[in-house]
């Protein structure tokens, strides 16, 4: 049994040894390039250029002036740059290690809301207990079965643009769980787990999903271990060990060196971290009407409900959680420190697959084989000994997490006047369309355009994340300006206002596929600096730079084969979080805010949403 503690880092390192055999090779990375640094006067021209819509041009002179001396003689620039072509040239990405490490790891915001994506798939068939754990049984199969896949070396390569993409994230999903530190956290993985957790009641239980022989668990062997769940979950204290996982990391990373002083309380925190996955059994929560019971379902996969609900049912961090509840409400939460979202939809298309929820492709099962005539351990209850300490902690980060999810405004809605194939129809970019329609919704709202960030994928890339993709554009902006402009009039102009805004996202979306975008590049600049033992250049504390990285609008496609819907929280306290998936003929949203900001709502930014795509296919097919 191994088990070993890697960064961002160390992750490369690991998987070069793990991962044997010149197919599985080939399925991680070897087809794909290294990621390039881009050059230094093409990211300080698109960052002005990013600036124009969104600030003065007073302060744009004053940015300019910094840009000047950052690239000018005896400027940090062209050191820093050439440091960075150094570290992609010994390195397997140059700015994949320093992002998970920067943007997750360091990070000390709680990971509900903050940090970890829920998604909320089609509400299942049945409506209690029975029906739930027959679809966890399947669920759990169909998992496994993936996995199965990723370990055999039987995964594709995936493809984009017709580029084969990084698979190196894959053998990660299953076994890892991040850790809490007091400064920052790391991430574990174990290679050799036979088991996952099942949590119900707030009680955890450790349940093997291999026979002796080494053979998957069946669905009916599986189906008959939840049933014993079940039956042991009603007989012990409830204490919601899961809430302490819900902390502010720096919180939770001294509780943690608390819990694991007491032998039996690291042997239970171990078997959760060294776990495949954990699966969520939720109790029944409070109906709500048809209008709202997407938003209640997101909401209870993303945070859990409250303290009185089922948040005591998650273990934040670890990397897979799927969430079954009784009322036929079923999701995925999962830790973004190692997985990433194409990843994850490529186990959700597997899983539905499998289960024949879509007809595409759809997965032929084996054979079962003779289940092995030794009879099942019971699941082991993981106990804990809880003193007067840890329950300090434990009614704190109650108090914490319902503050957090009491301050959560979600709404998600199912827009069904059209969805991807209206824009393809007038040759447009159904996600660049979006883009506009939400800056042109924000500016209805709030008078005003804003720093907003779409994720762009890096995986065409050895060891690729993401990046961003900004807006708003200044042709975004003239068109945003235009559109209810009553001296403008002409519906050939704004049309072709907004074929040029699209156009111009078009392009950028293009570049930042090709590793030519400028958020990563920036930052890796300012951190390279801190590397050298450098003084932050100037560039970077410029208030310019402080509004450009503000990002009132954190938006992500999240295309999928069923009707899914991904949610997260705002990255800042007066922003937005604006999710998509859009289908042929609608398009599923979810929009979160903050009820601490007076100027954010999330009712209103989704009203105002709906209203404004209604108003472009007036613009793109005007009834009169």
């Amino acid at each position: 049994m191994i088990l070993r503690k890697i960064t961002a880092r160390t992750c490369r390192v690991w998987l070069s040894r793990v991962v044997s055999g010149s197919s599985q090779e080939r399925c991680f990375s070897s087809l794909v390039p290294a990621q390039p640094v881009p050059p230094l006067a093409q990211t300080l021209q698109g960052y002005l250029r990013a600036l124009e819509p969104l600030i003065p041009e007073e302060e744009l002179v004053h940015t300019r002036k910094n840009i000047q001396k950052f690239c000018g003689e005896g400027g940090l620039g062209p050191q820093l740059q050439e440091g960075l072509e150094r570290r992609a040239r010994h390195s397997n990405n140059w700015i994949s290690d320093w992002w998970v490490q920067w943007a997750y790891l360091e990070s000390r915001q709680p990971l509900p809301v903050h940090s970890n994506p829920a998604i909320s798939l089609p509400k299942r068939d049945f409506s209690d207990w029975r029906g739930q754990l027959v679809f966890a049984s399947k669920l759990i199969a169909a998992a496994l079965d993936f996995k199965n896949v990723v370990d055999n070396g039987r995964l594709p390569v995936e493809y984009m643009r017709g580029q084969p993409l990084c698979m190196e994230l894959f053998p990660l999903l299953f076994s890892s769980c991040r850790i809490p530190g007091r400064k920052h956290d790391t991430i574990t993985h174990h290679s050799r787990a036979r088991h996952i957790t099942v949590v119900r009641n707030y009680q955890f239980f450790q349940m093997d999903v291999y026979n002796s022989d080494g053979s998957r668990m069946t669905e009916s062997q599986i189906h008959a271990q939840l049933l014993r769940i079940r039956a042991e979950s009603w007989k012990t204290d409830k204490e919601p060990m899961g809430i302490l996982t819900s902390e502010h990391r720096q919180t939770w990373g001294q509780a943690y060196s608390r819990l694991l002083k007491d032998k039996l309380n690291k042997e239970s925190v171990r078997a959760i971290e060294k776990g495949l996955f954990t699966l969520c059994l939720d109790s029944p929560v409070m109906r709500v009407s048809d209008d709202k019971y997407s938003s209640r379902m997101a909401a209870q996969i993303l945070h859990g409900g409250g303290t009185h609900s089922n948040s005591g049912n998650r273990w934040f961090d670890k990397t897979l959680q799927f969430v079954v509840g009784e009322d036929g409400s079923w999701g995925l939460l999962y830790e973004q420190a190692t997985a990433e979202g194409p990843p994850i939809a490529t186990l959700l298309d597997h899983i539905l697959q499998y289960c024949q929820l879509i007809k595409k492709h759809t997965i032929k099962k084996p054979d079962p084989k003779k289940t092995p005539l030794i009879p099942l351990q019971m699941p082991k209850k993981l106990y804990f000994n809880i003193d007067r300490e840890i329950k300090r902690d434990i009614e704190h980060a109650k108090q914490n997490l319902d503050i957090l999810i009491n301050d959560l405004d979600i709404r998600c809605f199912n827009f069904q006047r059209f969805g991807k194939e209206l824009p393809k129809q007038h040759n447009l970019s159904p996600n660049a369309f979006i883009q506009v329609a939400l800056q042109l919704a924000y500016y209805k709202v709030h008078n005003e355009v804003c720093a907003s960030c779409d994720i762009a994928s890096q995986r065409m890339f050895r060891g690729g994340r993401t990046d961003y993709i900004r807006s708003p554009t200044n042709q975004m902006l003239k068109f945003v300006l235009t559109f209810d402009d009553p001296s403008i009039s002409v519906r050939k102009a704004k049309l072709e206002l907004l074929r040029e805004a699209i156009e111009t996202y078009v392009t950028l979306t293009d570049q930042a596929l090709k590793g030519q975008s400028i958020d990563r590049h920036l930052l890796g600049l300012k951190l390279q600096a801190i590397e050298e033992g450098l003084s932050v250049p100037r560039l970077f504390m410029d208030t310019a730079y402080g509004l450009a990285t503000h990002w009132k609008l954190r938006t992500g496609q999240v295309p999928a084969n069923t009707d899914s819907v991904m949610c997260f929280g705002p990255l800042v306290p007066d922003g937005y979080a604006v999710c998509y998936n859009p289908q042929s003929d609608h398009v599923h949203f979810s929009v979160t805010a903050f009820n601490c900001c007076e100027e954010t709502q999330a009712e209103t930014l989704a009203a105002t949403l709906h209203s404004t795509l209604c108003q472009l296919q007036e613009l793109l097919q005007p009834t009169v």
